[in-house]
């Protein structure tokens, strides 16, 4: 038997490789598949099964493709409707590979058809379980993302507590949990670091299955402090039950180099717009009129979904040399399959062509200081309400860069704003985003309240209101 996490960082996101005897079973696969089926042709190996967890809302998964490449039954929990073929598993219903067995627990509250693959080996131990987003390492999945249900998030948690408790904690404390995500996803709230730990390290650790705690001390500690879902996830989940377009389709249409030329005939004529993935540092030195940054070193997928409203937005790309299919590949994750293609030969062949740049003003943390010392600035804290709450600058506004397509009409243009966020990331793409709408006056603060906190510009600490 062989089990292999693959997991992908950007997405905080683990799939699952399970091989017994020359059988292997995919669990939520991501959108590009060849990686799976290269995995079990080196094993001389056949994919039987693509078991999916529940119907992902932080990304497209790579179920469909699969299992037309493969043949392999794609399998789904009990109430699981789709456009597609699938099996959607009984509740305990058992599913052979090679010498093993995986059992399918319904585990509902995360979403009604979410369920819980345990992994029982050769000898009939059960090992493992693949718990979607039902458990994670230190959290259990957000009850507000349930597709087109009548059910309040009140109802979902009620049932979630019973999965938990009814399911899951009674298996050995020895099992080991193989979660669907880690710190950084947006489908919990106080998610780990650690992608693999086991149900007893977990009862200790995991506030949600505190020994003795009511359904209702769950249902309100569940829900507490839960913002509210990034856009993207209902329009992701919905692809997930309906169907996409193929990933090779979706590379081939976007991996498209494109002269500086057709490039702008593109960008006028499709109203495209145009995204910038470079380094924020290239972006602020120099890029094209009106681009929007969202830079492939953070958390772009993330970011592209919960900035960009439209999945059928048409994108033409700025990439760093080499990086196009890598950018075109991480936008289809989170389903935006609309790239038109890329500026071949990036900004040099732009300004090559006698196109016009522009910059982003960008000071340093010494340079902040000596102009917060003698004026009045107006300050834009971009973080997210939890960072800012934590500790900020004294007199800066709150302007999460979440909500910041909401919010925009909060802020004047003809005032100047410094914008600053935790190191310097967010806080270009915000600019980059108020730059685009007319905002002519801004200036980002290089390295963020990491820095800023290093020096003796007044912040304040953020006091939990159950002390006071």
């Amino acid at each position: 038997m062989k089990i292999e996490q693959i997991y992908t960082g950007c997405l905080a996101q683990g799939a699952y490789y399970i091989e017994s005897n020359g059988e292997v079973a995919i669990v939520d696969p991501l959108r590009e598949t060849q990686a799976y089926i290269d995995k079990a042709n080196s094993e001389n190996a056949k994919i039987k099964y693509v078991f999916e967890t529940h119907f992902h809302a932080d990304f497209v998964s790579g179920h469909i493709d699969l299992a037309k490449k493969t043949g392999a039954t794609i399998v789904f929990g009990p109430g699981a409707e789709t456009n597609y073929k699938i099996h959607a598993a009984k509740d305990n219903e058992v599913f052979k590979l090679g010498n093993i067995t995986i059992k399918a627990l319904h585990t509902p509250g995360h979403t009604l058809e979410s369920t819980t693959y345990l992994l029982i080996d050769e000898n009939g131990k059960d090992y493992a379980i693949f718990s979607g987003d039902t458990l994670f390492l230190g959290d259990v999945g957000r009850p507000d993302l349930a597709i087109k249900s009548d059910l309040t998030k009140e109802d979902l948690a009620s049932m979630l507590y019973h999965s938990l408790r009814d399911k899951i904690m009674p298996l050995a404390d020895d099992v080991i949990v193989y979660p669907a995500h880690g710190a950084g996803s947006a489908c919990g709230k106080n998610l780990s670091k650690e992608t693999v730990g086991t149900i007893g390290e977990q009862k200790k650790t995991n506030y949600a299955l505190r020994e003795n705690m009511t359904e209702a001390e769950f249902v309100k500690e569940v829900l507490d402090g839960i913002p509210p879902p990034p856009q993207y996830f209902a329009k992701n989940a919905m692809l997930n039950k309906t169907g996409y377009e193929t990933f090779e389709t979706v590379l081939k249409t976007g991996n498209n180099p494109l002269d500086p030329e057709n490039f702008e005939a593109l960008a006028n004529h499709e109203e495209a717009l145009v995204l910038d993935v470079r380094n924020q540092e290239d972006f602020v030195k120099e890029h094209i009129p009106n681009s929007i940054f969202i830079g492939l070193n953070g958390s772009f997928a993330p970011w592209v979904g919960a900035l960009i409203t439209d999945l059928k937005q048409p994108l033409l790309l700025i990439v760093p040399k080499g990086k196009s299919k890598e950018a075109v590949t991480r936008l289809s994750r989170v389903g935006y399959d609309n790239t038109l293609g890329y500026l071949e030969g990036g900004i040099e062949a732009w300004k090559k062509a006698g196109k016009d740049t522009e910059t982003l003003e960008s000071i340093d943390i010494e340079e902040f200081l000596k102009r917060t010392t003698s004026q009045n600035l107006n300050v834009l804290d971009v973080r997210k309400d939890g960072e800012y709450k934590s500790s900020h600058l004294v007199n800066a506004e709150h302007f999460s860069l979440d909500f910041i397509n909401d919010n925009m009409s909060a802020i004047n243009k003809n005032n100047t704003y410094y914008l600053y966020c935790a190191s310097g990331y967010r806080s270009v793409i915000a600019g980059s985003i108020l730059k685009a709408r007319g905002f002519n006056s801004l200036i980002n603060v290089e390295g963020g309240f990491s820095a800023i906190k290093n020096t003796n510009l007044p912040v304040t600490d953020y006091v939990c209101p159950t002390t006071l």
